[in-house]
């Protein structure tokens, strides 16, 4: 801050001033303007301890002029307490200054009063402006040179002489028929008007455009363009003149507004509607002023409309323009000086000060802000003299309390700490009273908007959400609301809903902003009855604060699904019953299942057809049907039963099967109710393919395996009896010898002795054809002995053992075919009753009523063969070949099975 000093003293008495400072417009308040005592020499020669004593006071006007600085009461220097505009304080083209008056004191003593001007220097802070950025004006072709048309001026609202003074000129432009003519009128601003330089011609040209530059005589200068635009057409020459420059006029502070305080004439030369005068505010009277006084646009007179009060102007300048009528039309300017003289003994002006306003009269606080927090700057002014003017002021509030600063000033700060979510709106009212008789009072009111801190978490309504939903419903459907709330206000109390989801389960919902949860996708009972998820809800305050819940959605059945029968599982089904007296009425069970669930899924079954002789029953609920009454044998024969199955649901659903039942009455006692279901034919086809295949593997493979033997042997012997010298038909290989001579394996070899009665022995089970052979190989045996007796008598014994066993199994397989056959159909009986008794087993395991007796015929059946095989193992060596595979391919299916 850089401020001037030009200290006067000594002055000659006529200009009244002890001191003069200059301080420039637009300091903050609080600026040094001067140190009072060290310049007007008040401390020269007095000791510092009388120094002490020497105080400063500032003298009060009674004409209400606002305070523009203050002096300090000890060192008496002199700050300004307000930013100072020159343009509001002070009259254009003049010296801007205001005077204060301030009383020294010594004690009680009274030494001097210091009268000292404050010159308020402008700066350029504003550029000259033109009421309208563009401007229209016409020119009439017949217009002889010379013909001027006035345009707008502009006004600089800077006070200083050469901030304020504006210059104009055109922008070159070349051969343009016009010159711009600027004169000076009473306020000190310029009329300026657009000279016609030469006839202008409309069919040549019926337009131009011109810029007029306004600038100023600032440094550095401010400037501003209007744009005229110049038409062509065809003649107002003449401007209203008002019959005097200046109006001045007094009005009491009192006065009404009926009777006018002055009126303004001004003459027009012209005639018709150029001569015809409007008058108006010019664009300099501030608005302000327009709220006390109104124009009567025809008469030109001026009326009050609102009574001044305190602390207001004194005096008021108002700018008045006359137009007439013509177009383009003419106007000139006059001022009205207005001074107003105070009536009044006002009450105290109370001015507060919000440290941040929102709205209007409303600041706005954090609801964390500590206490002590300074909020509002309270100004106090009462023009009043004496006690009028003492005042005090009281704030009546359990959060807020008002504190002195010092005279007349005061601030609000915060008493205790507030909180939004108890009370989100503070009124306050500031009343301070004057000490008169009676005593004036004001109130002043104010609003604290206590702002939200986001410190409260999202609460839900209920700790478990549970709501339910019929099956089936199309998508987009309304499960239900999840409700939370949060006391915050603003984004804090903004609350966003969603779904706490994993990759791992896919949930068919969807929840809005405002908490409702909704289906994506029509749901079914029997996919999933329950949805078990979580809700997670989250404020938008910084930081986010977030809750969750627990949400349970169930989806209600619906009965959407009939009944079906497990068993009987095909349509229609047979079943073969021998009934034996004394035996239990009950048949068998009907199973049906259905994929819905409670009483949409409790099944009756009933029986709807086929039952003329009310033979059957079945349980309602558990599908047993039973015998109604004692069965005869007259009841024997084939009942083709109906049976319905039926849900409990709405509507209705069922099911039909059918079941024939083939009924043979037993006069025999049986502990048992035989009852065997018939397969389908393609089933009976399949089992009856089975056992022919196994007939005929039973039967190709022993004869395959027989002939193969044969066929082996004797290449054996063949190839022997080359390498030896001897017949082929007198050897035994050892190979054969424990292939097909079972007996031989068990003989001891003590001495070739032996060997003729095995060869007897084998000799008598054979036919003579045998033992003719068996004689030729005794014969060549001898014949051998004679070169080597214990090499030929082992190689004898070896050829009656091959003999006997080849002529078996020749006998065997050719000499008794009836034999074959036998033990073939033999076979075959094996392999079929254990098929049956293999199927009559997987019945009753089918069945659920296997028991020790139904399983007795199977064992008996295979004790049974396991006895044919010994008897054939023992009576013929190789028929135990032939039959023992063939007798357990049954039991080999069933355990298959």
């Amino acid at each position: 801050m850089s401020l001037s000093l030009l200290l006067t003293l000594f002055l000659p008495q006529c200009l009244c001033v002890d001191l003069t400072y200059y301080v420039e417009e637009g300091q903050n308040p609080g600026a040094l303007v001067g140190d009072l005592a060290a310049d007007a020499h008040l401390m020269d020669g007095i000791s510092r301890q009388e120094s002490n004593h020497i105080t400063f006071s500032q003298m009060q006007s009674v004409t209400g002029s606002s305070q523009l600085f203050r002096v300090s009461e000890s060192t008496g220097k002199l700050y300004t307490i307000q930013i100072l505009d020159a343009e509001t304080l002070c009259v254009r083209n003049t010296e801007c200054f205001k005077m204060v008056d301030v009383a020294v004191r010594r004690g009680e003593t009274f030494m001097k009063i210091l009268e000292i001007k404050v010159v308020i220097k402008d700066i350029n802070d504003h550029q000259p402006e033109f009421p309208n950025k563009q401007v229209t004006i016409q020119f009439s072709e017949d217009d002889s040179k010379g013909v001027r048309r006035s345009i707008p001026n502009a006004i600089d609202r800077d006070v200083g002489i050469l901030n304020s003074q504006v210059t104009y000129q055109l922008e070159n432009k070349v051969n343009e028929p016009f010159t711009l003519s600027v004169s000076k009128s009473v306020d000190g601003t310029s009329d300026l008007s657009l000279t016609l330089q030469e006839r202008l011609d409309r069919e040549v040209k019926d337009s131009y455009m011109i810029q007029v530059i306004a600038k100023d005589g600032g440094s550095p200068p401010k400037q501003s363009v209007l744009e005229v635009l110049i038409s062509v057409t065809d003649v107002n020459d003449n401007i209203p003149v008002f019959s005097q420059n200046v109006f001045n006029v007094s009005v009491g502070s009192e006065d009404d507004g009926s009777l006018a305080i002055t009126v303004l004439s001004a003459v027009d030369l012209d005639s018709g509607k150029n001569g015809k005068i409007s008058y108006h505010f010019s664009s300099q009277t501030s608005d302000i002023v327009k709220t006390h006084f109104k124009l009567n646009d025809v008469t030109g007179e001026i009326f009050l409309q609102k009574k001044f009060t305190s602390g207001q102007k004194l005096t008021y300048k108002l700018y008045v323009k006359a137009t007439d009528g013509g177009n383009p039309p003419l106007s000139s300017i006059t001022m009205v000086l207005v001074n107003v003289i105070n009536q009044q003994n006002n009450a105290p002006t109370i001015d507060v000060n919000l440290v941040s306003v929102s709205t209007g009269n409303t600041t706005t606080i954090s609801e964390d802000i500590k206490v002590g927090s300074f909020i509002a700057y309270v100004k106090v002014t009462d023009h009043d003299i004496g006690k009028n003017g003492i005042i005090s002021c009281d704030l009546q509030h359990e959060k807020f309390q008002l504190q002195k600063l010092r005279t007349n000033k005061y601030k609000v700060i915060v008493k205790n700490p507030v909180d939004r979510e108890t009370k989100d709106h503070h009124d306050i009212s500031i009343v301070c009273q004057d000490k008169g008789s009676p005593p004036l009072h004001s109130e002043s009111k104010f609003s604290i908007q206590v702002m939200d801190v986001n410190d409260e978490r999202p609460q839900f309504s209920k700790e478990i959400f549970k709501f339910s939903i019929q099956e089936n419903q199309k998508s987009k459907i309304s499960v239900g609301f999840i409700n939370a709330t949060d006391p915050d206000f603003g984004p804090g109390g903004k609350l966003t809903y969603s779904l706490i989801t994993d990759s791992k389960h896919f949930l068919p919902f969807i929840i809005k902003d405002d908490g409702l949860i909704s289906t994506v996708m029509s749901l079914d009972h029997e996919f999933q009855k329950t949805y078990k998820f979580k809700v997670m809800v989250k404020d938008n305050g910084i930081p986010s604060l977030n809750n969750s819940v627990n949400v349970i959605v169930e989806v209600k059945d619906e009965n959407d699904n009939s009944p079906y029968f497990t068993f009987p599982s095909i349509n229609p089904f047979t079943l073969d019953i021998v009934y034996y007296p004394y035996h239990t009425n009950n048949i068998t069970v009907l199973k049906a299942s259905d994929s819905d669930s409670q009483k949409n899924a409790f099944l009756r079954y009933e029986i709807t057809g086929g039952n003329g002789k009310q033979l059957f029953t079945i349980d309602h609920y558990s599908g047993l049907l039973s015998f109604a009454r004692v069965v005869t044998p007259h009841d024997a024969g084939t009942y083709d039963l109906q049976f319905v199955v039926k849900d409990s649901g709405t509507p209705v659903r069922s099911a039909n099967t059918s079941l024939s039942l083939k009924l043979a009455v037993s006069n025999k006692t049986s502990e048992m109710l035989n009852a065997v279901y018939i397969q389908s034919d393609d089933t009976v086809h399949l089992y009856l393919l089975i056992v022919i295949v196994l007939v005929s593997v039973s039967v190709s493979v022993p004869i395959t395996a027989s002939v193969s033997i044969c066929i082996i042997r004797c290449n054996d012997k063949r190839n022997a009896a080359q390498r030896s010298g001897l017949n082929p038909s007198n050897r035994c290989v050892g190979e054969q010898r424990h292939l097909m001579c079972p007996s031989y394996q068990t003989t001891s070899w003590p001495d070739v002795s032996t060997a003729p009665s095995a060869d007897q022995d084998i000799g008598h089970s054979t036919l003579l054809t045998g033992s003719k052979r068996g004689r030729e190989s005794e014969d060549d045996s001898k014949g051998v002995q004679k070169s080597s007796t214990r090499r030929m008598k082992l190689q004898s014994s070896d050829y009656q053992v091959f003999s006997s066993s080849f002529f078996t199994t020749f006998i065997y397989f050719s000499l008794f075919p009836p034999l074959i056959v036998f033990s073939s159909f033999l076979t075959f009986l094996l392999i079929f009753s254990s098929s049956l008794f293999t199927f009559y087993l997987l019945f009753l395991i089918c069945f659920h009523s296997l028991n020790f007796l139904d399983i007795f015929p199977l064992v008996f059946h295979f004790s049974l063969t396991i006895c044919l095989l010994l008897l054939h193992h023992y009576s013929f060596p190789f028929f135990f070949f032939f039959t023992f595979l063939p007798s357990f391919f049954p039991f080999l299916f069933f355990f298959y099975l």
